[in-house]
């Protein structure tokens, strides 16, 4: 009768919330970073006041706000967008935060190629979106893509796949 301790049950429960709760907190506060390195004051800088309202929200302690905003200088953080075509040809934009680029492309390229979809040029898918009309908002979608159910399934696995990863921030799709 082994795993059936109610601690036990408790504890595998709230590890898992832990290591979610964890991953929201180092991409909110890579994001704080990443915002930061223009202008550290966020009086000044919009979009750093509209991350730490979103790391806030999120319940990221406000100690770890401010030594995300301390490290903002000598941690060597980058913006990376990359495109791809997912199952039936839909459009995806993944923007990431990363402190080794060429780690997270391919980390990126693998995920796609493990759930068929295929990583595009630059550019190449940029032209079914309309850009962010704000900081916080995603590329909306020119026109919507229908997907078969078969398609829709492995398009949801690849978006799971992809949020797991911690360098992901957004992912914009047409399907």
């Amino acid at each position: 009768m082994s795993g059936h301790n109610k601690w036990k049950q408790i504890k595998h429960k709230k590890e898992a919330v832990d290591k979610k709760r964890g991953q929201l907190f180092v991409k909110l506060l890579n994001a704080v970073r990443i915002a930061a390195k223009d202008e550290p004051n966020s009086d000044f800088n919009p979009r750093l006041r509209t991350v730490i309202e979103k790391a806030k929200k999120a319940h990221v302690p406000q100690e770890n706000i401010e030594r995300a905003l301390k490290q903002s200088d000598n941690k060597n953080l980058e913006e990376v967008v990359v495109e791809a075509y997912g199952p039936a040809g839909s459009a995806i934009i993944i923007e990431a935060i990363t402190d080794n680029t060429n780690r997270t492309i391919n980390e990126i390229k693998n995920i796609l190629s493990d759930y068929g979809a295929k990583f595009a040029e630059q550019g190449s898918v940029r032209w079914a979106f309309l850009p962010p009309s704000n900081i916080d908002t995603l590329w909306q979608p020119k026109f919507k893509q229908e997907l078969s159910l078969k398609d829709q399934q492995k398009f949801n696995e690849l978006i799971e796949a992809l949020e797991e990863q911690n360098d992901v921030q957004k992912i914009s799709t047409n399907a």
